[in-house]
């Protein structure tokens, strides 16, 4: 029987294939080694540096996280002990002991517009940006801390009830206003359609004060109203800069231009704002294009800037803007854009001054808060917070003149338009 020592031929190649892969994995070895090595020469010091940046940061977010928790106790101490000490038990009203501590933590930043609102209050806030809501119909605003009827919406329970511009409500069904919020005061008279609630008026050459009855209904808030004045003047009244707002405005600037008009009055006042993106669409209808509207400056961004960017219908018609107090973030916005630009003429009162951006969260309870995001500046790079627009033309409107039904700010527009001066 043969055995492998004898003289039997070996297969060829199989010793040379072996030999072959040993000093192939050698190189290999060799090879990913000095890879390595060559690697880390030049990748390591980022390696390092990343995990130098990374691990500190994540030990300082960790360490603040620690902190905050720290903090937060200092509310869980201070309920408990207020739990078990304070003498009116009774008083220890959960809801509104959180709503308060929310609001203040809020507060302390020091900024007016990021807020905290009780879900009542967020609500009705809620309710007005979808464009009706159920209660009396008026425009209320707090003068010297009273609550004031500016005006009485067109056709609403206010009107048909009697009240006039500059009527002053005491109480709501008995319970009186004095030292409630604005929110609150509206909070009361607000209500379910066909209700009623009675009002305690005080009025001007009126010696004492008197109870008036409204049946509250579903108050449709009109948005814009468009018309010819006498003169072939052409009037747009914007109340709000609501997700239609642009379509409304374009619709209604089609209509006007359609008669000719020798000028156009745009009318800002009482407007409190709305979305930034609608101020920039509709502002693009009265400016030429790549004209500058706005500057946002968000945190941690660079500064964006906002241009026309489509062919407004008006950008060469005789225009003014009338505002007013009441004239704020999106109407300044617009207003702003325009008399930088000189494209038109400000008319009316100084502006509200408000040059920041607020986005809303809705929390669990449906209260809300909402926080400053962004700061918006006029296109010269100027703010606003606090300032506001000087028109070019003032004249003031008093409440004498709504309750005797004058508009001296628009009468005045249609003068500068027929008259230039």
């Amino acid at each position: 029987m043969a055995s492998l020592t004898e003289n039997q031929p070996v297969p060829r190649g199989h010793g040379a294939r072996g030999v072959l892969f040993f000093f192939l994995a050698i190189a290999l070895l060799i090879a990913g080694f000095g890879g390595g090595v060559i690697t880390m020469w030049f990748v390591g010091p980022q390696v390092r540096q990343a995990a130098e940046a990374f691990f500190p940061a994540l030990r300082a977010q960790t360490e603040k996280q620690q902190a905050l928790e720290e903090r937060i106790d200092i509310l869980r101490q201070a309920w408990a002990i207020l739990d078990r000490e304070f003498i009116a038990p009774e008083k220890l009203d959960p809801d509104k002991m959180i709503h308060g501590a929310a609001a203040g933590m809020v507060s302390a930043l020091g900024d007016p517009h990021t807020m905290f609102v009780e879900p009542v209050s967020a609500a009705i806030m809620d309710e007005d940006m979808q464009g009706s809501f159920e209660g009396i119909g008026a425009t209320v605003e707090m003068v010297e801390g009273k609550l004031t009827i500016v005006r009485p919406l067109p056709n609403s329970p206010a009107y048909h009830a009697g009240l006039l511009a500059g009527d002053i409500i005491l109480a709501v069904d008995d319970e009186p206003l004095e030292g409630k919020t604005l929110m609150e005061a509206i909070r009361l008279i607000r209500g379910p359609a066909g209700t009623v609630v009675r009002l305690l008026v005080q009025r001007k050459g009126v010696e004492e004060p008197f109870l008036v009855t409204v049946t509250r209904a579903k108050v449709e808030l009109p948005n814009y109203e468009a018309k010819m004045l006498d003169g072939q003047v052409a009037y747009l009244q914007l109340s709000e800069f609501n997700a239609i707002a642009p379509q409304q405005v374009h619709s209604a600037l089609r209509d006007l231009l359609a008669q000719n008009p020798v000028g156009l009055i745009l009318d800002l006042r009482d407007n409190p704002g709305g979305y930034l993106h609608v101020a920039v669409q509709v502002a693009s209808e009265f400016l030429p294009l790549n004209t500058v509207v706005l500057q946002e400056a968000q945190r941690d961004q660079p500064i964006q800037v906002y241009r026309v960017r489509t062919k407004g219908l008006a950008t060469e018609i005789p225009l003014v803007v009338l505002v007013n107090g009441g004239s704020a973030s999106a109407s300044e916005i617009v207003a702003g854009a325009i008399q930088e630009a000189k494209r038109g003429t400000l008319i009316g009162a100084k502006t509200y001054g408000k040059g920041s951006v607020q986005n809303t969260h809705t929390l669990s309870d449906g209260s809300s808060l909402r926080v400053t995001i962004a700061k918006w500046l006029l296109p010269s790079g100027r703010g606003l917070d606090g300032d506001g627009l000087v028109p070019d033309i003032e004249v003031p409107f008093t409440l004498d003149d709504a309750a005797a039904h004058r508009d001296p700010q628009l009468e005045r527009a249609v003068a500068f338009l027929l008259h230039q001066e």
